[in-house]
């Protein structure tokens, strides 16, 4: 079994890193939730390469099957939310208005 991914472990990171940095964590949820369907992903393959009997192997391949399904859906409302907020998509720096935030926080204390 393999994932498609859109996304690297440290393109998910950077953006998580600038989530809690400037304050504005929505794309960094979203992030989390695919990192988490990933792990899901893997430990139900690995899983199936263990399995002693048919139906634990159907089990296993129906779970992979939805993950698969949830991880092709976060990972294009992770790519449609970069796109709204005006992320760059090369380099996965957070906008300078969303990083001003964290600023305006401060500010309002």
């Amino acid at each position: 079994m393999k994932l498609e991914t859109q996304f690297s472990i440290q393109q998910l990171k950077r953006i998580n890193v600038q989530g809690i940095l400037y304050m504005c964590s929505c794309p960094s949820q979203v992030g989390g939730q695919i990192d988490s369907l990933r792990k899901l992903f893997d430990y139900q393959a690995n899983c199936s390469e263990r399995s002693g009997s048919e139906v634990q192997t159907k089990v296993h391949q129906r779970i992979a099957d939805a993950t698969q399904k949830a991880h092709l859906i976060m990972e294009e409302c992770l790519k449609d939310i970069l796109e709204l907020e005006g992320w760059d998509p090369e380099t996965l720096e957070m906008p300078a208005g969303l990083r001003t935030l964290l600023e305006q926080e401060i500010d309002s204390e």
